[in-house]
Order: structure tokens, then C-alpha cells, then sequence
């Protein structure tokens, strides 16, 4: 069997608890290094060579051999590879991708399970390799869901991440010289993001704040917190670890270059080239190996709202987003005074106001964000926000927050480990009104 049942998505309130919680564990994971892009010379660095050094590596950190593995789920989606799907696969001229003697984007730009299984020769009873495997957000549950429906009791969960230049959302309709419909109104500011940042605008006219005065102690966090890793970490899966720290000062993101008021450069995330693993299993095999399990509590899928008119307005987002905390809680059967440790997506900065407020951490309400982010969010003191440095103080690689919150349960993150409790954590990869979030915790119900 290649793919799980129809109705595996936890997409809506009124499920209920996840009623395999605590069955399935994250034991182990891995991370390539992190490049700014593929330089479309070396091969040693081709998405494809990345991704067997994240799964060699995740698999090294679970203790577990490449035989145990029964099960490979490889996310063919990325961020600019031909031959997938969304506005990424849409990009580019007919196949070869590359000039000859390339004849395939597999390996290269994009990265599939049939090209894994033939270039890694020791996973040799491998039995389930959907084709079909979501993206990191909803791709860590979709793995957790099939592990808990037997589908396997080892396996391996990929993310790869490309950025190759020229190339990052720009095919289908975004190629185009003209955009029309509801689209003339959006498009011709950039990629989705900056349009969005309408609600961000909505949000500091509505509760009176500056946007400086509230997101730059955040922004300076995240790329403290995206240094500070253990020598151990595969090189620190961080790309300013790896080529040179950002040395961003509150001046320098006040004065830095502005995308769309008023979210500037450093408000976005870095695009790189990397891949991730993470090894998933049952709770009973979890025990027997190497690391502390990570148990997983719930996981969730889906939109939570989408906008009346041509742009969503704050009042949407926060409905939205309000919703999908509701469903993560309401699978956890947590509240918000359980959650220890919160890393929401932060693919652009200012999601996170909408998010911590949404779930309630730390008992922020509506409009709390701007004190919260100016009060001690470092690691070191009470309210550990973003303890991982996510996307903004890593590069966009889509896994640190889930790597972070692995390293938190285990009480493995060394100088970056809180000094609060940390037993539970909520992770995503969630932009916009998703509500991909996974619910985890160092020990089952």
C-alpha cells in the first residue's frame, strides 16, 4: 500500500482527542548543512546528496541500522522544483531542467522516494513509500498517523528545501506579464507574504503600536537563539552558524531595507538549501533506542479561514488563527498553562503576534504581543519564545522549529536549554490560516 486512507487529515474541530496519542515517537533527526543555494555545480551538493546526509544522520542520532527501517516518507514538494505541485512545479521550460547531461529534476531539484531507494542501497526493507507524502507541516502528521495505523513500525520522514536562483514561486500564473481578477490587487506587490502583511497593518492601527517597538526584540531573539547550538548539532543546521553570523543590531533592522510596509527584509525569512529527517516509530520500539522518545500528542491539518473580500482583514486572521489553536488544544486535550515549550512558524515575522495571541501562551491576550516580545523572551529566562531561533535565525530549512522542540523534551539543547519546565511543546509549520501544528511531549498519558 503507497498511500494512507482517505480521512487521515485532523482538519476540523470536534475530533476529539488523538486517540493514538502518545502510541508514536520522534527518536531521532538529521539536518544537512545549510547553503544559501545550490551553485549548480557540485554534486556533493545536490538536494539528493543532502537528503542522505539528513536521513544517515537522523538514523545515527536514533541508533537505529539502515535494514530496521520499514518505512520512507519523502515529500516531493519543495520550493522550486519542476514536475511538482503548486506554483513551485509550475516554474521553468519543459524537461531537462538542467543542461544535458542532466535528464531528470529527481535528485537534483527535487528529491523522491524511488530516487532515495536507489541511491541508498543499505534500506533494504523498506515496504511503505507513499508517493504522495504533504509538505513538513502537515507532513510530521501524516508521518505520526501512519506509523500509528501500522503502515510501519521504523521510519523516516524527509523535507527538502531548495533555493535555486530565479526560481523560488514564480511559475504558473506568477510568471505571467499581467495578473487579472482579484489578483491585479495582490500579485504585483511580490510573493504571498507581502501582501499579507495588510493584516499586520490592521493589527498595530487597531491595538496602537509601532511595529518597530514590538517585533524588533523578536527578531534579535530569534537570531541569538539561532547561534546557539551544541558542536554536536550537524554543524548547527543554521545557516548564519554555518557562514557567518547576521551581526543585526536593533538599528540595523530598524534602518534595513523595507518590502512592504511595514515588514522589512529581515522580517523574512532566509531561502536556502537544505534537507531534514526526522525518524518516527512506535512507542514500544521508541524505548529501545538510543535517544529519550519524543511522544506525539496530536497533530492537525487544514485552513482555518479564508478572507471575504479580495485581502483577509486582522479581525479574519485572528479568527483564524484562534480556531486553529482550539484544534490543537482540543486533540492535546491541553489548555494553554501546558504548553512548556512554543514554536510557532515564523516564515515571516509578523505571524508570530497573531499566533502567540491565538494560542494564549503565557497567558498573552489580544494586543499583549508588543509587551510580551519586550520583556525577557530569551531562553535563559521566563518566557522562552521561539527557543530555536525558527526560520528568521536559522534560514528557511522549515524544521528547526520541530528540531528545537525534539532538543528542548530531551533536555539535550545545551546552552540553548530553558531554564523553565519543558515536558510539552507545540511546533508548525503553519503559514497563514493553516493549521498544521504538532502537539508533543517527553512522556505518554
Amino acid at each position: 500500500m503507497t498511500t494512507l486512507e482517505i480521512g487521515w487529515r485532523r482538519d476540523k474541530l470536534g475530533l476529539g482527542v488523538w486517540q493514538h496519542q502518545g502510541k508514536v515517537a520522534i527518536t531521532g533527526w538529521g539536518q544537512s548543512p545549510v547553503d544559501r543555494r545550490w551553485d549548480g555545480t557540485s554534486m556533493d551538493k545536490i538536494l539528493g546528496a543532502y537528503a542522505i546526509i539528513a536521513i544517515r544522520r537522523a538514523l545515527e542520532d536514533a541508533g537505529v541500522k539502515p535494514e530496521e527501517v520499514d518505512g520512507l516518507l519523502c515529500c516531493p514538494d519543495n520550493m522550486a522544483g519542476a514536475g511538482v505541485a503548486g506554483p513551485a512545479g509550475q516554474w521553468g521550460p519543459d524537461r531537462p531542467y538542467f543542461s544535458p547531461p542532466y535528464n531528470t529534476e529527481d535528485g537534483i531539484s527535487v528529491v523522491t522516494n524511488k530516487w532515495l531507494l536507489s541511491q541508498m542501497p543499505e534500506l533494504t526493507n523498506v515496504k511503505y513509500a507513499p508517493d504522495n507524502a504533504p509538505a513538513i507541516g502537515e507532513g510530521m502528521g501524516f508521518a505520526a498517523q501512519a506509523c500509528a495505523d501500522g503502515m510501519y513500525q521504523v521510519g523516516v520522514y524527509v523535507y527538502t528545501a531548495n533555493n535555486l536562483e530565479g526560481r523560488y514561486r514564480r511559475g504558473g500564473d506568477n510568471a505571467g506579464d499581467f495578473a487579472s481578477g482579484s489578483r491585479q490587487w495582490t500579485t504585483p506587490w511580490g510573493a504571498a507574504g507581502g501582501q499579507d502583511a495588510l493584516p499586520l497593518q490592521g493589527y498595530c492601527a487597531k491595538y496602537g503600536v509601532e511595529w518597530d517597538d514590538m517585533m524588533a526584540p523578536i527578531i534579535l531573539n530569534e537570531h541569538r537563539n539561532g547561534l546557539i547550538k551544541q558542536p554536536s548539532d550537524f554543524e548547527g543546521w543554521s545557516f548564519y552558524l554555518q557562514n557567518g553570523a547576521s551581526g543585526l543590531s536593533k538599528e540595523d533592522y530598524i534602518n534595513s531595507r523595507p518590502t512592504f510596509w511595514p515588514i522589512k527584509i529581515w522580517d523574512c525569512d532566509r531561502p536556502v538549501n537544505s534537507v531534514g529527517a526526522f525518524v518516527f516509530t512506535t512507542a514500544e520500539r521508541s524505548r529501545d533506542m538510543r535517544q529519550k522518545p519524543v511522544y506525539v500528542m496530536n497533530h492537525n491539518q487544514g485552513n482555518t479561514g479564508r478572507a471575504r473580500s479580495s485581502q483577509i482583514t486582522v479581525d479574519e486572521q485572528e479568527e483564524a488563527n484562534a480556531k486553529a489553536a482550539q484544534m490543537a488544544y482540543e486533540g492535546s486535550g491541553w489548555t494553554a498553562r501546558d504548553v512548556d515549550i512554543f514554536n510557532p512558524y515564523d516564515g515571516y515575522s509578523w505571524f508570530l503576534p497573531f499566533f502567540l495571541e491565538a494560542f494564549g501562551w503565557h497567558g498573552v491576550n489580544k494586543g499583549e504581543a508588543r509587551d510580551f516580545f519586550n520583556g525577557d523572551i530569551s531562553v535563559e529566562g521566563p518566557h522562552p519564545f521561539c527557543s530555536g531561533g525558527g526560520n528568521l535565525g536559522n534560514g528557511r530549512t522549515r524544521t528547526s522549529m520541530y528540531i528545537d522542540s525534539i532538543q528542548q523534551l530531551r533536555g539535550a539543547a545545551g546552552k540553548r536549554q530553558v531554564n523553565v519546565k519543558a515536558e510539552t511543546a507545540i511546533c508548525a509549520f503553519a503559514p497563514f490560516t493553516s493549521a498544521a501544528y504538532l502537539c508533543l511531549s517527553s512522556s505518554t498519558p
